[in-house]
């Protein structure tokens, strides 16, 4: 379970898809960056996303931080390495 887990957190600090979270165009703060396994199967993980969204005045939001979250559908190949993920 911890190797999953290290490959999960791995993947989500480098995926695209999380920035579909994002609500002022921002970024994110990857030490605030939280998830929780909701499923769990040999080919997928169902997890719960969150973490703060940075703003700056060039944003259209002004500057601050914004909570974020969402759910994600991550595959995984048959070593247990996310693959892919898909937005739920």
């Amino acid at each position: 379970m911890y190797h999953l887990m290290q490959n999960i957190e791995r993947y989500l600090l480098s995926c695209r898809e999380l920035t579909a979270f994002c609500t002022c165009n921002g970024w994110i703060d990857e030490t605030t960056l939280y998830y929780e396994i909701i499923e769990r199967s040999d080919q997928e993980v169902i997890a719960l996303v969150q973490f703060e969204e940075v703003l700056t005045q060039e944003s259209g939001c002004g500057a601050g931080r914004v909570a974020c979250q969402g759910r994600l559908r991550l595959l995984l190949d048959r070593y247990g390495q996310v693959y892919r993920a898909e937005l739920l």
